[in-house]
């Protein structure tokens, strides 16, 4: 590819008022009202009054907030993307980034579960209006996990050193996928930089449970974690909440004990269809061997609050060729252990492989520090809550706009489906009282957006 003309006879001038940036925004802010999105806020999200009029009108001004997401503002600043060309005219509500940022920092605890509290109820009317979790009726996974998000800087209300040694602020995030979906986000929680992993993720993980089941997990809903979450606290949770669990345990005595006691005939030997890469011994693991024994967990506790489930065991060979002479073979086998506590009915391999599935919400994690939640825009720990709250909602809407595209954007990443289907320029044209949005002329992407616009423009039908 090259110029076609020379330099001299190219300009570019920004004077021409119907234009937008962001065409598939449209069918996305449709979506939401079609949900009930604004509804939801309006009623649920109760900001004080104020001279200023910050807390007026919050339904606008989160959508203002969730569009300019969708379309990749990942700072309070870049909302002002939603202010150019025919915008005003295709979008009413459309506000200033100073404006948004007053909004957000008006929010207290109490008004950012308030808006928790909308993602709750926005999300089970996401998956009814769409393709978003096919088969949860019969299977779905929870996922629990934290990451620290990188601040700089000491204005930041909130931050601290975390588990990973690095200053900023602790995400607390469930995201709910079945077999057939990818995942979208059930829950999230910002914490203080410096808490523990387990602080509060008993009472998350009842929230998310319930934010599942009304969604249409009635099946098998099998809540999946790390070893940070291996406290009683969290099993306790799912269990009340009737869902199973499945969470990685520490090698502490207890569990060595345990592993030592299964007989060596039992062990069966597993290949992964792709290997893993092994940090610790800095090599590619490609098969393995598992096995399972009961076992009680917290047995230090209280007798109620104990726990007796499977034990699913699974073992490497430890291997360190630094460590034998040259010509020396292998005295005898050193094995490295991982095990996952859970209480699933699924078969010893089944339990096994869709436990190793948890790394999914690493996906959802790395989306969301590679989107809107690139930063921590203000230096307002309650006004950062809110903003996390909101990029969920942005991110469950770009995900449910992808599954009424097609097949293949249902599993995309939100990162494809905002640069195929939203960030699409269009020229605003009217036309017997109707507007009209001129798409460029062989997209490559064009029957997906056609399918999206047909979906969420055609009549619902009636119940």
């Amino acid at each position: 590819m090259q110029s076609s003309h020379a330099a001299a006879k190219v300009s570019a001038r920004f004077d021409d008022p119907n234009l937008i940036a962001y065409g598939g925004l449209e069918p996305l802010v449709r979506l939401a009202e079609r949900c009930g999105l604004p509804e939801l806020t309006g009623e649920l999200v109760r900001l004080p009054a104020s001279k200023d009029g910050t807390g007026s009108f919050p339904a606008a001004k989160a959508m203002a907030l969730i569009a300019g997401m969708a379309a990749g503002a990942d700072s309070i600043d870049d909302m002002d993307r939603l202010r150019h060309g025919a915008m005003r005219r295709l979008f009413t509500g459309v506000r200033a980034p100073s404006t948004l940022g007053s909004f957000l920092r008006s929010f207290t605890h109490g008004h950012v579960k308030q808006l928790h509290a909308v993602a709750r109820r926005f999300l089970p009317r996401l998956a009814a209006h769409t393709p978003l979790l096919p088969g949860a009726d019969q299977i779905a996974y929870l996922d629990l996990d934290d990451t620290i998000k990188p601040v700089h800087g000491y204005a930041k209300q909130g931050v601290g050193y975390g588990y990973n040694k690095v200053k900023g602020l602790n995400a607390l995030i469930a995201t709910l996928s079945t077999p057939l979906a990818a995942p979208v986000i059930a829950a999230t929680r910002l914490r203080k930089g410096g808490v523990n992993s387990a602080r509060g993720a008993g009472s998350f993980a009842a929230e998310a449970v319930r934010t599942a089941t009304a969604c249409g997990a009635k099946g098998t809903l099998i809540v999946r974690a790390d070893s940070a979450y291996y406290a009683a606290e969290v099993i306790a949770a799912c269990r009340a909440a009737g869902a199973r669990f499945s969470v990685t345990v520490r090698m502490n005595a207890s569990v060595k004990e345990a592993i030592a006691t299964i007989d060596e005939g039992t062990w069966t030997p597993i290949k992964y269809p792709k290997a893993v890469w092994d940090a610790e011994e800095e090599r590619w693991i490609s098969d393995a061997e598992i096995a399972e024994i009961p076992y009680t967990a917290f047995t230090s506790k209280p007798k109620k609050q104990q726990v007796t489930a499977r034990l699913i065991v699974r073992r490497v060979k430890r291997l360190n060729p630094a460590a034998v002479p040259e010509g020396q073979g292998e005295l005898f086998t050193a094995w490295r252990y991982h095990a996952a506590f859970t209480d699933t009915h699924l078969p010893l391999a089944d339990a096994e492989r869709d436990h190793r599935r948890h790394a999914v919400v690493e996906q959802v994690i790395s989306e969301l520090k590679n989107g809107p939640f690139a930063h921590a825009p203000s230096g307002n720990f309650q006004a950062n809550a809110a903003w996390l709250a909101l990029a969920a909602i942005a991110f469950n809407l770009t995900r449910a706009c992808g599954t009424l595209a097609d097949t293949f954007h249902a599993r995309s990443t939100c990162a494809t489906i905002r640069d195929h289907l939203i960030n699409v320029p269009a020229r605003l044209a009217r036309s017997a009282r109707r507007l009209i949005l001129h798409l460029p002329e062989r997209w490559a992407w064009q029957h997906a957006i056609e399918a999206l616009f047909h979906a969420v423009h055609t009549p619902p039908q009636p119940a």
